[in-house]
């Protein structure tokens, strides 16, 4: 376990210091620049291990292992978003245990989060996921749609709007990645705009281990970062 946590916080040194540099090269304040760790399929020992090395959030994909290690204490005082595909049907599981809901991208989804967490009588943080790319084999609302759904957000009591995330198209060059992060970033500054009651444009979520500096320079304020921390996923491995 020393080994593994030596080994951990080894790239997120590394990582941190890409962040630094990318801010840097455009003129961000690297704090501005949250670090979530995208722990699927890592075992509850190794997010565990994964506490106190400069690790902001922890980003759960899958709603069993977020609340296989949520009860198992893994994630300790470090803030814990979900980031991949969620359910309607399992919507009760992550309400009120997620800090943040990253990945909310239908109409119907939005209410089903408002209603578990009218039951809860808890207000539950969201991002609005965007499917930038238009690509059907992803989740997200189509940008177009996008102002619809925040304003059917805005009128609810028990889901609050954070800001926006995204999943763009895989890119050969940083110049691709660049421009739908750009795309993604005037979305994003299109919203903050405009009028709302409750709803804040505060977070864009977006960038991973393969593009997450090409995100930072367009303005992302969450990178979420999984194999460059934790090295290739085994989805073999029991949680």
């Amino acid at each position: 376990m020393h080994s593994e946590h030596e080994q951990l916080a080894q790239n997120v040194t590394a990582i941190r210091q890409r962040i630094q540099n990318a801010c840097i090269a455009c003129g961000r304040n690297p704090a501005d620049v949250l670090l979530c760790a995208a722990s699927k399929t890592r075992s509850a020992q190794t997010v565990e291990a994964a506490q106190g090395i400069g690790i902001d959030i922890f980003g759960e994909n899958r709603v069993q292992e977020l609340v296989e290690k949520h009860a198992a204490n893994a994630y300790g005082s470090v803030p814990l978003h979900f980031i991949g595909h969620l359910q309607t049907n399992k919507v009760r599981q992550v309400v009120g245990t997620a800090d943040l809901i990253e990945s909310v991208d239908s109409e119907r989804l939005l209410l089903a989060i408002e209603k578990e967490a009218a039951k809860q009588d808890i207000c539950q943080p969201i991002l609005l996921e965007v499917n930038i790319g238009k690509e059907e084999s992803k989740g997200g609302i189509a940008p177009d749609q996008l102002i619809s759904l925040i304003q059917t957000a805005d009128r609810l009591e028990h889901v609050q709007v954070m800001g926006l995330m995204c999943i763009p198209p895989r890119c050969e060059t940083v110049c691709e990645q660049r421009s739908w992060f750009a795309k993604m970033r005037t979305l994003f500054e299109q919203a903050a705009q405009m009028p709302w009651n409750r709803v804040q444009m505060k977070v864009l979520s977006m960038g991973m281990s393969n593009d997450f500096e090409a995100a930072i320079q367009e303005g992302a304020t969450i990178v979420r970062v999984g194999t460059a921390i934790f090295g290739p996923r085994n989805y073999c491995a029991s949680i």
